[in-house]
């Protein structure tokens, strides 16, 4: 079939790759000048499958509340007279009962062992090197409560496949000796030894060139405006110029912004903007800096080793579609970032980066078919776009190509 593919971020370009190898012709749509510029071009990192706990869960609305108005929090809710952001919020709670926590827990994993999985493959026979490290990833904790709370998390990961060891404190500098200058003692830790970390934005742009090589078209600079539906099918795309681009198919890939595509042809998703920050520091050769992929738990951090870069990646802020970049939560990621590895100093100038993660009030992400018969979805990833981008590519394919998939595809239904 003809396809085509709105949103060349890592998940739009995974799921391209995918489509390609299926035997489709694939042309990819994106506003960006490359691929990978927009929520893929900074993250955290990390493919951090043993973790993928949902920001819903039993004890999130207490904190949710416990931060409110306090600009550093990890979890910011800028209250505005928006439909859609107090429609979210009732989903949000809804999802934070145990039993859809434990249900989405094991979709999260399920399709996250698979992803992997599928990563290692496709690095392993295409070659790629975008700054991987194979050394697992530490989640480290604080504060007593929250390790308490990790243990029965460990176990319940452990039941679901992955390896997930509980760790004392010592145990954790063991693995990561970069803590040891710490100024904020560790009470225990987890380590995850099969996860992985990664500069995203490095392997998207590494696969678009693969996919070109397959025949993939990538017409970049291309804003898509709205989406066309006659009757049960959708007809053609409306591109910025008035150009229509008609295909067989469609995908629709574009994270935060998916929801505006969608929501004129009948298919309103429950995605909002769940806005990011990070900081790149540039290291010395010698630097001190930590190699071992980190989560910092109490404080929603991550501290990934991208060869001579510490990426700093975390919090959340819904503010709509706000893109500027708040000076006071950067300003407390590099606080922590200091109280953690203070013998960390950047060599150089130090990148700020803000960008909107497309969440779901229950983490999971949108994965087959619209209600258009010939519409398909590959987005709504939250925080873990990048752990689940190759998994989410290859039950796209199989779902379009009419091919049983390898994993359940009905938790990720639209």
């Amino acid at each position: 079939m003809r396809i085509v593919v709105v949103g060349a971020g890592v998940v739009g370009v995974t799921a391209s790759w995918y489509l390609a190898e299926a035997g489709h012709e694939v042309t990819v749509l994106e506003r960006q000048p490359a691929p990978g510029l927009e929520t893929s071009f900074a993250n955290g990192g990390q493919i951090s499958v043993c973790h993928a706990e949902p920001w819903a869960n039993p004890s999130a609305p207490v904190k949710v509340l416990s931060w409110l108005g306090h600009e550093s929090s990890p979890l910011l809710w800028r209250l505005r007279a928006d439909p859609a952001q107090w429609a979210w919020g009732m989903r949000f709670l809804r999802e934070c009962l145990p039993g859809r926590t434990r249900h989405n827990i094991e979709a999260l994993v399920r399709l996250g062992l698979y992803s992997r999985a599928s990563l290692q493959a496709l690095r392993d026979s295409l070659d790629l090197r975008y700054d991987q490290e194979r050394r697992g990833i530490l989640h480290i904790y604080t504060e007593q409560a929250e390790f308490d709370h990790a243990v029965p998390q460990a176990a319940l990961m452990s039941e679901l496949g992955c390896v997930r060891r509980v760790l004392s404190a010592r145990e954790c500098l063991a693995i990561e000796p970069a803590l040891s200058a710490s100024t904020v003692p560790l009470v225990g830790g987890t380590y995850t030894p099969d996860d992985e970390s990664g500069d995203a934005c490095k392997f998207t742009a590494q696969l678009a060139e693969h996919c070109t090589r397959r025949g993939v078209t990538f017409r970049y600079g291309t804003v898509v405006t709205h989406l066309t539906r006659a009757g049960d099918r959708i007809s053609g795309i409306g591109l910025q110029g008035g150009e229509t681009v008609v295909a067989d198919a469609y995908v629709v890939a574009a994270a935060s912004y998916s929801r505006a595509l969608l929501a004129p042809v009948g298919c309103d998703v429950p995605i909002y903007p769940a806005k990011g920050y990070s900081i790149t520091i540039p290291l010395a050769p010698d630097a001190p800096a930590p190699t071992v992929s980190i989560t910092d738990d109490g404080h929603k951090l991550v501290y990934s080793r991208l060869g001579s870069r510490l990426r700093v990646a975390g919090t959340a802020e819904f503010n709509g579609y706000n893109l500027e970049i708040n000076p006071i939560r950067i300003k407390a990621l590099l606080r922590r970032t200091r109280a953690v590895f203070p013998a960390v100093e950047a060599e150089g100038e130090i990148e700020e980066w803000t960008g909107l993660r497309p969440a779901t009030p229950g983490n999971l992400p949108l994965i087959g078919a619209s209600p258009c018969s010939n519409l398909y979805l590959d987005t709504g990833h939250g925080t873990l776009g990048w752990t689940l981008a190759c998994g989410s590519g290859r039950l796209l394919a199989d779902l379009v190509s009419g091919k049983p998939p390898e994993v359940d595809p009905k938790p990720y239904r639209p």
